[in-house]
């Protein structure tokens, strides 16, 4: 089959992936080869595709078609993850357009509502993920809450609980008033803001003395139990053991001292609010102080905030601070600059809050997972390196886990209440467990079923996501199962270093707890996409592109190259859009060096000329050298870099260089022999090529030739590594510069390359004539003569330590060719003289960079090299 003259991405890429559907090449069962294993970052089920996906899934489709091409039995897992708190957000908000409250619905009700969500909208992503030509199991594909998912989180769940490692507990937790949940300290944002510094003075009960307190937070001291000194700041001492008033409410509350008020800052009076604040709780614990909670779940003010009850938070703080000011209250304000936490998820300010929360102890259980990545013996490799420290910071300095969320979407924590009282619960996975264990534990025979109630919150969706690698293969539940013990420890992770610690640290943590094995060997951490002003992309700067819309205009192929050619790992990639220009472009470039191959007449009759024979053995020693450089670069997780390795292979070596050199005469044959061996160069060169730009190569590969499924590119053999001849590929470059040089005179001369022409040689390099034949054709030589003196009215030129001689054909104008070789003469005497004036001065060449007084040092050798051959060429002349 002829190839057509353009290759047009959209029929072709829907044509070859669902042939691949078709022969279930994606899909792999534990077999005696070796497994290659990936699992994808699961993407929040209500996702849509944008740059960040772009990348993280090319860059795993590239190594997972490698690792097939290699033989092994390659096995990328697919899946989303329910996205507790952005999925409810968007369910409540659908809810609210059709009138209905969240809060007037049961918990099943919701559930229905979040299910029938997930069904409509859910899994987009991942049919997106086909058009980019990701080559995921689409069998083994998994969602979070998938039964026998549940069933896994559930299991651990009951386990730790029962290891001693989760408990119970009445906590300072981060509070997101939009979402009305809890969150662990990861998914809290710290920026800096600019606020105000209210300085209030609060009156000393049964005396005219006043204190003066600053606070950034003049609305919460409602909740104010007491005033704190330093006992060594002798400016208070005459307020020890008295009592001071809260205005507005008027409460009365002690003064008391500690060491932990800072002298210097503020006014050295500290109010104390425990129930808003960590260390103000720390404080009240210790002095046993009353903890008085003035919000409401949705940081309204409640009963406490007397009449600003039901005002947002910083609507009732402008009604305070007038109130303040207007009974004098206020003394003064001030700009202050301090850090405020905010919700990764709804950007809400986030809220300290008194809770009693589920949470898992950490410390031991990060141990091996630090060891794992930090140790001597380390078994986790983190590409790139330098994320290490960041992984010491966080593993070092972990706190426990605050696991539970108050949502309804979710896994639904597995403890179940008897009682009245806080520690009247069992956990159980199911409640018929959870009755056995509540009248073993009450020793009360006749409870029922129904007088157990399930604690109401759900779990954070990380703690279902950090058993990913072991539960998609069912590993929790089946610990002995086939597809655990082949197919773990996985091989490569593919993600974000935004997630670092919230998915890869805890993924290692759940591996060494649940498997006593990491989860996988390397893990490959790339960078953010940014737009080319180094802006993170975001929907609301309207900077990120449509990721669908680019496939659709430069085809995956072409966008695949694109986001590669602008990423290396780790750093962050600015993204433009001309990059995947070029990589469509690249890919045309590879489609019409085939239509060139495909459209030679081939005569078995005629010899392979020596050129065409030089030509192959050079091509294939190139390519062996940068298949050495492209291992390397992968097995450095440096893509970018095997990308480029690649690019400039095909682009340079095989188009600019290897199809000249072996391309017929004009109307004229090709030998058998050569187009053979070409066609061979060709599939290996799309062999390279086909984990970046799947689509295009499969295309090609079944216009070579007529193929079976079992002899389509996808599962071909990956080049096989051979012997490199180095001296072959240095006689080459030598021998290019030579054919650069002939072209150069030519262009100059206007001398048409139809006209063959002559070349005398003067040989002082001793190099080898191995590529004559091909000097000969590419500069369409008439003959090659080797010289040991100058030739006589010729044009020269120099190669290294070489001098070329082609005699004058046609008719040049002498007498031009004269002035100009002059000018050119006087202009480069001039520029010598400078070089030299610098390199005579002692001070310039004491003072310089060593690099600098070298770089002025060869000016003046390849001046003096260019002067001398002006002149040779000038005197030939007259």
């Amino acid at each position: 089959m002829q190839i057509p003259s353009k290759y047009e991405a959209s029929q072709v890429e829907s044509k070859w992936y669902d042939y691949w559907m078709k022969h279930n090449y994606f899909h792999s069962e534990p077999d005696e080869r070796e497994p290659y294993t990936i699992v994808i970052p699961p993407p929040n089920v209500t996702g849509v595709l944008h740059m960040g996906h772009m990348l993280n899934n090319t860059i795993q489709d590239v190594l997972i078609r490698r690792a097939r091409l290699q033989g092994k039995n390659a096995c990328w897992v697919p899946g989303t993850d329910h996205a507790s708190i952005a999925t409810e957000a968007k369910v409540v908000a659908k809810l609210k357009e059709q009138g209905i409250d969240k809060n007037d619905l049961s918990r099943e009700e919701f559930l229905k509502h979040a299910w029938d969500w997930t069904h409509e909208y859910g899994g987009v992503i991942l049919e997106q993920l086909k058009k980019l030509g990701c080559s995921c199991d689409w069998e083994r594909t998994k969602f979070t809450m998938d039964d026998d998912m549940s069933e896994a989180v559930i299991k651990v769940f009951v386990d730790l609980f029962n290891k001693g490692l989760i408990y119970r507990g009445y906590r300072m937790v981060n509070w997101d008033p939009e979402a009305k949940t809890t969150l662990s300290d990861e998914e809290v944002i710290h920026e800096e803001r600019q606020g105000n510094l209210y300085y209030l003075q609060y009156k000393i009960e049964g005396s005219e003395d006043t204190l003066t307190i600053a606070t950034t937070r003049p609305e919460t001291i409602f909740g104010d139990t007491a005033i704190c000194i330093n006992p060594n700041d002798e400016r208070f001492l005459h307020l020890r053991g008295k009592k001071a008033i809260v205005p507005i409410c008027n409460r009365v509350i002690p003064i008391i001292e500690d060491d932990y008020v800072d002298v210097e800052f503020g006014t050295g009076c500290l109010k104390v609010t425990p129930a808003h604040d960590e260390n103000d709780k720390n404080l009240g614990d210790k002095h046993k102080l009353e903890v008085i909670d003035i919000f409401n779940e949705d940081a309204s003010l409640n009963s406490f905030g007397l009449h600003f009850e039901g005002q947002d938070r910083f609507v009732a703080r402008k009604a305070v601070v007038k109130e303040l000011e207007a009974t004098g209250v206020l003394v003064k304000t001030e700009t202050h600059i301090n850090k405020v936490g905010t919700s990764e998820r709804t950007k809400a300010v986030i809220e300290p809050r008194l809770s009693d929360q589920w949470f898992l102890k950490m410390e031991d259980l990060a141990k091996p997972a630090i060891k794992a990545v930090l140790g001597e013996d380390s078994e986790i490799n983190l590409f790139p390196k330098k994320f290490e420290n960041t992984y010491r910071h966080w593993m070092e300095n972990i706190r426990d886990w605050n696991i539970s969320r108050q949502l309804l979407w979710g896994q639904q924590i597995p403890a179940y209440y008897y009682g009245d009282g806080k520690e009247d619960f069992v956990v159980a996975e199911n409640k018929e467990d959870a009755l056995k264990l509540a009248k073993d534990k009450t020793k009360n025979q006749q409870l029922t079923i129904s007088n157990l109630t399930q604690d109401t919150d759900a779990l954070d969706t990380w703690f279902s996501s950090w058993l990913w690698p072991i539960s998609v293969f069912d590993g929790i539940r089946n610990p002995e199962n086939k597809d655990i013990k082949y197919y773990y420890p996985t091989n490569d992770l593919v993600t974000g270093p935004d997630i670092l610690f919230f998915w890869v640290a805890r993924m290692i943590i759940s591996g060494y707890e649940y498997k006593d094995e990491k989860p996988f060997n390397n893990v490959y951490l790339t960078g953010l996409v940014r737009d080319k002003q180094r802006r993170k992309m975001s929907k609301q700067l309207g900077n990120s592109p449509d990721a669908l819309k680019l496939i659709e205009e430069y085809g995956a192929g072409g966008v695949r190259v694109g986001l590669l050619l602008s990423s290396a790992a780790g750093n962050d990639l600015m993204f433009d859009e001309a990059l995947c220009q070029q990589g469509k472009g690249f890919g045309n470039k590879i489609w019409n060096a085939y239509r060139l191959v495909d459209g030679w007449k081939v005569d078995e009759n005629i010899e392979q000329p020596e050129s065409s024979k030089m030509a192959i053995d050079w091509y294939e020693s190139k390519f062996q050298k940068a298949l050495i450089e492209i291992e390397d670069h992968f097995s450095k997780y440096r893509l970018s870099d095997a990308l480029m390795a690649i690019y400039k292979l095909i682009f340079d070596d095989f188009c600019g260089w290897y199809l000249e050199m072996i391309k017929p005469g004009y109307l004229q044959p090709i030998d058998a022999k050569t187009l053979k061996s070409t066609i061979t160069i060709f599939e290996d060169n799309l062999k390279i090529v086909h984990p970046f730009m799947p689509f295009l190569t499969e295309d090609i590969w079944h216009y070579i030739a007529d193929r079976t499924p079992e002899e389509a590119l996808i599962v071909a053999k990956w080049p096989e590594s051979k012997p490199v001849n180095e001296a072959l590929i240095n006689e080459f470059e030598f021998a290019s510069e030579v054919i650069s040089g002939i072209r150069n005179v030519r262009k100059q001369k206007n001398i048409a390359f139809k006209d063959a022409i002559g070349l005398s040689i003067i040989n002082n390099e001793k190099n080898h004539k191995t590529f004559d034949s091909i000097i000969s054709k590419l500069g369409n030589l008439e003959n090659i003569d080797y010289v040991s003196d100058a030739v006589d009215g010729a044009l020269t030129f120099r190669v290294k330590s070489n001098e070329y001689f082609i005699p004058m054909v046609g008719s040049i104008d002498v007498e031009a060719e004269i002035k100009k070789l002059t000018e050119e003469l006087s202009y480069t005497e001039g520029f010598l003289k400078s070089v030299q004036k610098k390199l005579s001065n002692e001070r310039f060449v004491l003072g310089a960079p060593e690099q600098v007084v070298a770089s002025e040092k060869k000016k003046e050798a390849d001046a003096l090299a260019k002067i001398e051959t002006l002149k040779a060429s000038l005197s030939s002349l007259h």
